[in-house]
């Protein structure tokens, strides 16, 4: 890949405004064998403060002295590891197989991480000890993620996409469910559709979760409802919700707003994570609909707004960013470009550090 053409650098400093996209730039960021992508112009909104745009992902392992902290992730075998922060290379192999994509989740002391395994159509909630030793399973569902006290653990409860495991058309939309667990006792708070989504036929699929720091609220993604639309990113406030997603006057649940460009009407949020600060890293993609013709990813940083803090990256249009994840410190973050792992310090431009993968997180 050629070097990219676009300035980087940290986040305060630069006035936020059209961020031009040189020409090529999409097809120097596409994978290999790809169709070249034509020019695009991303624009920060006019009322933005302050900011830094991005750069295109560089390839190459990162180098840098002192890379910190390590990373766990899971292998397109199913294997769950522990990767070497500064060459991309497993140090250690934890779980040599069975665990799903694209969430793993560390616990704040760094001593344990939660994941889940495939067990037909009722995947596990497993978590293990970064040492190693033997799984202890926890509770049926998929995308653990762990409250930045360590105190809850919320995961989904969704119907499995393995065949014949489809439920009944009257207890479909029932099968959605987001779960908050005390780990202590094991009382378990459940978050279901709403009653008209329910009967609708079109539930809305949960596809990451991510604490917020106030140990209160849930960056809940959600995947598309059918076809290339109804991506969405709701925030939902644990201690009022009744639900985890509009429709409806419903207390505690806000849906992100898509701001800038391209086409904020027709773009989406695929992903988002809360950063310890309160705002938001996210995955943003142009455009929705069928037949997907994706044109613009984008990874920012936003506010619980939608508004426009600072631009991490152009990355992929032909390529699914996901599986984003950031460190106690909010210095490091990554994400996943298909299967290669991004990783960016201080918002600067990330690097390629490594390949095979379907989830990542810090340790």
């Amino acid at each position: 890949m050629p070097d990219a053409p676009c300035p980087t650098g940290a986040r305060p400093g630069i006035v936020a405004g059209a961020i031009v996209a040189c020409a090529m730039l999409l097809a120097a960021c596409g994978s290999s064998g790809s169709t070249p992508q034509a020019t695009v112009t991303v624009t920060a909104p006019a009322s933005t403060a302050a900011s830094t745009p991005g750069a295109t992902p560089s390839s190459g392992s990162s180098t840098q002295a002192g890379f910190e902290p390590g990373i766990v992730g899971v292998t397109t075998a199913g294997a769950l590891v522990l990767i070497n922060s500064a060459n991309g290379d497993i140090n250690e192999t934890l779980v040599p197989g069975g665990v799903l994509g694209d969430e793993i989740s560390v616990s704040p002391d760094g001593s344990t991480v939660y994941f889940a395994v495939g067990h037909g159509c009722k995947p596990k909630i497993e978590s293990i000890s970064m040492s190693g030793g033997t799984p202890t399973v926890i509770a049926q569902g998929e995308l653990p993620a762990i409250s930045p006290d360590g105190t809850k653990l919320a995961f989904t409860e969704e119907p499995s996409e393995t065949t014949g495991c489809t439920p009944s058309p009257a207890n479909f939309g029932k099968s959605f469910k987001l779960v908050i667990r005390t780990l202590s006792t094991g009382a378990e708070q459940v978050l279901p559709l709403p009653p008209g989504q329910v009967s609708s036929g079109l539930p809305s699929p949960i596809s990451h979760l991510s604490w917020a720091p106030d140990n209160t609220r849930l960056a809940v993604s959600i995947s598309q409802l059918q076809d290339n639309e109804g991506w969405a990113l709701n925030i939902v406030d644990t201690s009022v919700a009744k639900y985890y997603t509009p429709p409806g006057p419903y207390e505690g649940v806000v849906t992100v707003p898509v701001t800038g460009g391209p086409d904020p009407q027709r773009s989406y949020l695929q992903e988002g994570i809360f950063l310890p600060d309160g705002d938001l890293f996210i995955s943003r993609a142009c455009c929705a609909g069928v037949p997907v013709r994706n044109t613009s990813r984008l990874l920012w940083e936003v506010t619980t707004t939608g508004a426009f803090v600072h631009q991490v990256a152009i990355g992929y249009p032909t390529l699914t960013h996901n599986s984003l994840a950031v460190d106690p410190s909010g210095q490091w973050l990554l994400y996943l470009a298909g299967g290669d792992l991004y990783v960016s310090q201080d918002g600067n431009r990330p690097s390629m550090l490594a390949k095979g993968l379907i989830a990542a997180t810090w340790r």
